[in-house]
């Protein structure tokens, strides 16, 4: 512990111990210089002023019942006189003066800092008080901190500043709903040397998921310039995935990248002192701020920090852009996901709803109708009304008394970690940021619905929707012996379905993904080139625009997709499916119309196996395989199976195995293991045939039923004769389960059919199934029906 008769003590000197004198993000500072800053990890220097400073300073200036007599005469009811209250406290605050032995150590300080680097150094002056960045609560963006700042008297005017933010409106208003008394609550300040990121880069990691608490992953995110535009939600940033395990075993693990929209760069002034907002260049907008070297560095700093404090960890840092270094600025306590004790899940189904108006970036899950109220500033936002929808350009710690009132918040710009994102998650509130035109969009007095239970996207819709939700603990769960699985088409879902106690994915559809990440056929990306609409190549350059090779694309993105999944169930098997588009679904793709010959039924023609080898599809196969190749050998994900739909034949079977071969994808490397769907009845009257190619099966029982009955499942003319439950059906379900176990080949089943009929569930439980996938709203109810049917089990007979 520091002595404390040193009002001001290099951060060097400061450890975690320090919090009650420094506050959370000055001892945190300290801890990483004194216990990281050996293992390579670059902090800039500096120094803090001790909790005691600030008392000094209330003691001497008698601002103790002036304080008090202030605070005493607030409504803590309505807080109609927050601001009056608290403008009357800061201004008296304002007209201190720092006592001279504590200016002296300040300038002390200073002088030794300017000497150590040969040169006047321009700091930072950042609040700390005793209560901030603790576990259990963040007082994110409560307090000021005031950048590019020269000179002593510079230094102390922007202490007293600090010292008043202590009593800002939204950090009295914040203090009384976390029950935190204000003579409780003291404030350190810290001086730290700047680093020139207005010339480089800025941003933050959470070494977990903000959104769901995944805690596999690390989210960074990066703008240029200095970080206030993206802690304050001014600009959409970058953002980088990292999986931790392969990190950790030092492999690259980047499983996403993402390019924000990156407006707007804060740099210093012209005239040495404060900030400027520039706008940022085109060619810097739609570029990564970050390469895979910075990203790799600061994800392992990131994990190393998380090991030292051993807690999920919010951290910020920043690149010099005349050295180039990255240097770690802060690093604080994750406190929504650290407090949650219990594991409940909640399936939402929005079950009707209006026309969707816009769509931004989902923070929290849920779904919320209010009235939407459109505010430009936080003083007008006080005629906002409890369960109104706030929407508004971007929001600060100005608006904090005003957010908890709101049922959802809108903001056109912001990311995943701004100040609007950060204090919807410890309130509770749903919110949507990025939205881009939502102050425009909406209509002021209209109703609205806010849908974010979609994963990361969070969609508005017109009027009031209806939605069903319910929640379960997982602890209250009773799970059948029969490993149940998931059906997962959204990687934006999967750390969220991660949480369900699903022995993994049984069926991720490759199309799926290809129609939402891509929406580009790719044989129009490999023929880029040769494409005859102009208009259709300038679509494609607009969606494909900083990869030169068009393939690199497809392969990229479709590699983020499956890989998000293969992350969120690691090591739990997650098969993905190759694609099984039908000619006319391939057709509807951007560019497909040259590619695609219209079939007079698509379902019963050029679609699965058949394309692969094709001289139509040949290539489009290759960059499946290499995507499969991408996930498993460079990103390590090797619980990634692959799955063949529609096989006809064996010979057909035969020569997919050769393809996959001769594409990269042994059966039995790295412990790969290759499926095949059965879903035509020649799959079953010749399964002993087909098992020579493949290590086990998965029932599709949409296509089988339809092809056993002679039906096409989209015609509603037939719709009423489709049942799975059907004796043909059946007898061929069951024949399929038998050969497979003589053959000792898994098999499980992924149609719909068991998502809808607990007495189908039964039926394949009672047959000896290996495994049942179920769609994610399903799932629960599965479980329950297959733990039921497991009691009374009555395994079935196989006559020979």
């Amino acid at each position: 512990m520091v002595n404390l008769v040193q009002y001001v003590v290099p951060f060097v000197h400061i450890t975690y111990e320090d919090v009650p004198a420094f506050g959370g993000k000055n001892a945190a500072l300290g801890e990483l210089m004194k216990h990281l800053s050996p293992n390579g990890i670059k902090i800039p220097n500096g120094y803090a002023l001790s909790a005691s400073a600030y008392n000094r300073f209330i003691v001497e200036n008698e601002l103790e019942l002036i304080i008090s007599g202030l605070v005493n005469k607030l409504d803590t009811k309505d807080f109609s006189n927050l601001n009056e209250i608290s403008f009357s406290i800061q201004e008296n605050i304002l007209k201190g003066k720092i006592p001279a032995y504590i200016y002296h150590q300040i300038e002390t300080m200073y002088k030794e800092l300017c000497s150590t680097e040969g040169r006047i150094v321009d700091v930072a002056v950042r609040s700390s008080a005793t209560a901030e960045d603790l576990p259990t609560a963040s007082f994110a963006g409560q307090h000021e901190s005031y950048l590019n700042v020269t000179g002593v008297d510079s230094i102390a005017l922007a202490i007293v500043k600090c010292y008043a933010s202590l009593f800002g409106a939204r950090a009295i208003k914040y203090r009384i709903d976390h029950a935190f008394k204000y003579e409780d609550v003291s404030i350190s300040v810290g001086i730290q040397q700047m680093v020139r990121s207005d010339l480089g880069a800025s941003g933050t990691v959470f070494t977990i998921d903000p959104d769901t608490g995944f805690d596999k992953v690390l989210i960074i995110q990066a703008t240029y310039g200095l970080g206030e535009n993206l802690v304050k939600g001014s600009i959409v940033p970058d953002e980088y995935t990292v999986y931790k395990k392969q990190l950790v075993q030092n492999r690259r693990s980047i499983i996403a990248k993402s390019i924000g929209s990156k407006r707007k760069t804060l740099v210093y002034r012209k005239n040495g002192v404060g900030t400027r907002n520039l706008n940022t260049s085109l060619s810097k907008r739609n570029a990564l701020v970050l390469n895979d070297d910075q990203i790799q560095q600061l994800a392992e700093w990131a994990i190393t920090i998380e090991k030292h404090f051993k807690h999920p960890m919010d951290i910020e840092w920043a690149i010099d852009g005349n050295s180039n270094e990255l240097f770690i600025l802060q690093a604080r306590p994750e406190t929504v996901h650290a407090q949650k004790k219990k594991l409940i899940l909640e399936t939402i189904k929005v079950i009707n709803q209006g026309k969707t108006i816009l769509t931004g970036q989902a923070v929290g899950r849920g779904v919320e109708s209010g009235i939407v109220q459109i505010f430009n500033n936080p003083l007008d936002a006080q005629a906002l009304e409890k369960g109104n929808i706030l929407v508004t350009e971007k929001t600060n710690p100005d608006w904090d008394p005003v957010l908890k009132k709101a049922s959802a918040i809108i903001t056109d710009s912001g990311g995943r970690t701004s100040h609007a994102a950060i204090v919807a998650r410890e309130y509770g509130t749903l919110a949507i940021v990025g939205a881009k035109s939502a102050t425009q969009s909406l209509k002021q007095g209209s109703i609205v619905t806010v849908d974010n239970s979609k994963g990361q996207t969070g969609f508005v819709y017109e009027g009031h929707a209806k939605w069903i939700k319910n929640e379960i603990e997982i602890a209250d769960l009773k799970l059948p012996k029969t490993p149940a699985n998931l059906i997962v088409a959204d990687p934006f879902q999967a750390y969220e379905y991660s949480f369900y106690p699903s022995s993994g994915v049984g069926l991720l559809r490759l199309e799926f993904m290809i129609n939402t990440l891509i929406g580009i056929h790719p044989m129009a990306l490999i023929n880029y080139n040769q494409l005859k609409k102009s208009s259709t190549k300038r679509k494609i350059l607009k969606l494909t625009g900083e990869y030169a090779d068009k393939k690199q694309f497809f392969t990229q993105r479709l590699t983020e997709g499956i890989a998000r999944i293969a992350a969120a169930f690691y090591p739990r098997p997650v098969i993905v499916r190759l694609s099984d588009f039908k000619s006319n679904e391939y057709g509807q793709l951007l560019g497909g119309e040259q590619f695609e010959t219209p079939e007079e039924n698509p379902m019963i023609g050029f679609r699965g196996a058949s394309r692969y080898a094709n001289v139509h599809y040949a290539e489009a196969f290759e960059l499946e395989c290499a995507t499969i190749i991408n996930v498993r050998e460079k990103l390590g994900f090797d619980n990634v199976k692959v799955m063949i739909p529609f096989c006809r034949t064996p010979e057909e079977a035969e020569k997919v195995n050769e393809l996959l071969m001769k594409n990269g994808l042994v059966r039995g490397k790295n412990g790969l293991e290759v499926y095949m769907m059965i879903e035509i009845p020649s799959n079953v009257l010749l399964l002993d045939q087909f098992g020579k190619y493949y290590d086990g099966f998965s029932i599709g029982s949409n296509d089988l039923t339809q092809l056993t009955l002679g039906l096409d499942r989209d015609s509603p003319e037939v719709s009423d004769s489709f049942d799975e439950m059907n004796e043909a059906v059946v007898e061929l379900i069951l024949s399929a389960i038998q050969q497979a176990k003589k053959l000792g080949k898994k098999i499980g089943i992924c149609g719909q059919a068991p998502s809808d009929n607990p007495d189908f569930t039964e039926l394949l439980i009672n047959s000896g199934i290996d495994s049942i996938s179920f769609n994610t709203d399903a799932f629960m109810n599965g479980i329950k029906t297959m733990a039921n049917a497991e009691k009374n089990i009555k395994q079935l007979v196989w006559n020979d």
